[in-house]
């Protein structure tokens, strides 16, 4: 039986992490992060597609992509959190168990940082965790997924 494949998606500049402004976001790279969640959804019983794109119209065609294909979706939107109502209406239209993830704390960050677009299409927001968060949406997605089952 094929596991279920969870999509795991990155926003712009996420392709900069350990390297841009380590004293907010870390020193742990991209790359680690995908590791963490390889291992994760090893342990979880599930399988991961791992994308990080610089480009809006690149990641709202990832979302459309799932629809059918994945069974739920954890996202990074990095910059287009608070700009993109195309990533939004995206999220909405797939019908998909969604969980949106921040490496900090957006609530402590900047006002405009606080608004967030893919919150309104999101089950659930992970922030200020750092890259653990990631592991920690893989978690809250299996949840997600039995209770959409049962």
């Amino acid at each position: 039986m094929a596991l279920p494949l969870i999509s795991v998606l990155n926003g712009p500049n996420m392709n900069m992490l350990g390297l841009r402004e380590p004293e907010r976001y870390g020193t742990a790279t991209l790359d680690d992060v995908e590791q963490l969640c390889a291992e994760t959804a090893e342990q979880l019983g599930l399988a991961i597609d791992f994308r990080q794109t610089n480009s809006e119209g690149e990641i709202v065609s990832w979302v459309q992509e799932c629809r059918g294909r994945s069974a739920g979706i954890v996202i990074n939107p990095a910059g287009y959190t608070n700009t993109s109502i195309a990533l939004m209406d995206a999220l909405l239209a797939v019908e998909l168990p969604v969980v949106e993830v921040h490496i900090t704390n957006i609530h402590r960050r900047e006002e405009f940082r606080h608004r967030s677009f893919v919150s309104l299409a999101a089950d659930g927001v992970i922030c200020g965790l750092g890259i653990r968060g990631y592991a920690l949406a893989l978690m809250a997605m299996v949840d997600l997924l039995q209770e959409d089952a049962g």
